[in-house]
């Protein structure tokens, strides 16, 4: 496989709120987090010419060109990536393989999650619930079977499989808690985390509101405000920036799936093959990496991940992980800034969060939280129901 040759220069992640804090629109917060990572980076505006986004909620069509008019943008490239959770881990290595390949020459991610949440009903409303709920027009197959039966969007999809692992590998209710426990300890030195200053036990999830059998509310994400941004160069134009340039060295992405029902197994997901890929790419085995930062919606999401990511073997990872202190303070932190299960997530943002935090462990700038000797870090995206899975290898220049 090809070398990458393209580096993440640029990192700003905004502190997670439970009530907005910014009186914006979508565009309004692009901007500013366009600024802010365009300053952290090093470069001038001028010098951005590709820019890739999720949905962008006031530009449902040609939404590139909409958003680089509004920030008085240049483009080589524009691109609107759609793969619920696991679309900005897919922005990065499409940015960075446009970069490689010479399109462009500095690619824009903004992920910004500024203001509440649109009420159903409104075109708004639709547009944002879409990517969730698999759509709500008559002929999509969820509208037609699954939304009737109550699987709607995630909690369910999620609980099924949940349920699954406890059944097929003996992993009790306890031990899945603890995910959270362990994340919710990572939060502790997230200044930025909807729960710092919130540690957790064992005992307080057990005895928490059950929200879909077997998943209690502290297993769950937490809804909140917030946004992140990347800015991608290549490997020669970021050597002189101002901080230690990132490098995207291998990458994978598979999809098999949308909906849970047309899951083939829910304890084998499309990770496998893109975690493989990813690992061929980069030249690296498991045990290259410093910390893992892994998709976490629900808790079964993290063990289920580290298997699926060839670390260990199917129905292992509960025991994998309880053999490593994966604290960020820790032997293999998992999650160190808290994940989305401390940390909290701000929309498609939260998604990002896990590349944006794996960024500054790696240039050392993850303050409070910081892993030490932060070379090698693996990152995941998973969106949809266990459906679309993208896997990167970032390493240190």
């Amino acid at each position: 496989m090809s070398k990458i040759r393209a580096a993440i220069s640029g990192a700003i992640q905004w502190p997670n709120t439970r009530t907005p804090t910014r009186d914006q629109f979508w565009m309004e917060a692009a901007a500013d987090l366009a600024a802010e990572v365009i300053a952290d980076a090093g470069l001038e505006k001028d010098e951005v010419d590709g820019l890739f986004l999720p949905l962008v909620p006031e530009q449902p069509m040609m939404a590139p060109s909409g958003v680089a008019e509004y920030l008085g943008m240049r483009l080589n490239m524009g691109e609107i990536v759609d793969l619920g959770g696991a679309t900005p881990a897919a922005a990065v290595w499409r940015a960075a393989m446009a970069i490689s390949a010479g399109v462009c020459g500095a690619g824009l991610i903004l992920f910004p999650s500024p203001h509440p949440p649109p009420k159903p009903g409104t075109t708004r409303g639709k547009l944002a619930l879409t990517p969730f709920f698999g759509g709500d027009s008559w002929g999509a197959p969820q509208a037609q079977y699954e939304f009737p039966s109550g699987i709607v969007a995630a909690i369910p999809s999620f609980a099924m499989v949940a349920r699954r692992y406890l059944s097929e590998f003996g992993v009790t209710e306890e031990q899945l808690a603890k995910v959270a426990v362990d994340e919710r300890y990572n939060a502790q030195g997230n200044r930025g985390a909807i729960f710092y200053g919130k540690p957790l036990t064992v005992e307080q999830v057990m005895n928490s509101p059950m929200i879909c059998d077997p998943v209690k509310l502290p297993e769950t994400v937490m809804p909140c405000y917030g946004g992140g941004a990347l800015l991608i160069v290549s490997e020669e134009r970021a050597a002189p920036l101002k901080h230690r340039p990132v490098l995207l060295t291998g990458y994978g992405e598979h999809i098999t799936h949308k909906s849970i029902t047309y899951c083939e197994d829910l304890m084998r997901t499309p990770l496998q093959l893109a975690s493989q890929r990813a690992l061929k790419m980069a030249g690296v085995t498991h045990d290259a990496f410093d910390f893992a930062s892994v998709y976490d919606c629900f808790t079964v999401t993290v063990p289920l991940t580290i298997e699926n990511a060839g670390f260990c073997k199917p129905g292992e990872g509960i025991a994998w992980m309880g053999e490593r202190n994966t604290h960020y303070d820790g032997d293999f932190p998992i999650n160190p800034f808290g994940g989305q299960l401390g940390a909290g997530q701000p929309g498609y943002a939260g998604g990002l969060s896990h590349i944006t935090d794996a960024v500054l462990q790696i240039q050392g700038r993850a303050e409070g939280h910081q892993v030490r000797d932060a070379n090698v870090g693996y990152v995941n995206g998973t969106g949809g129901m266990m459906a679309e899975q993208v896997a990167l290898v970032l390493e240190g220049a």
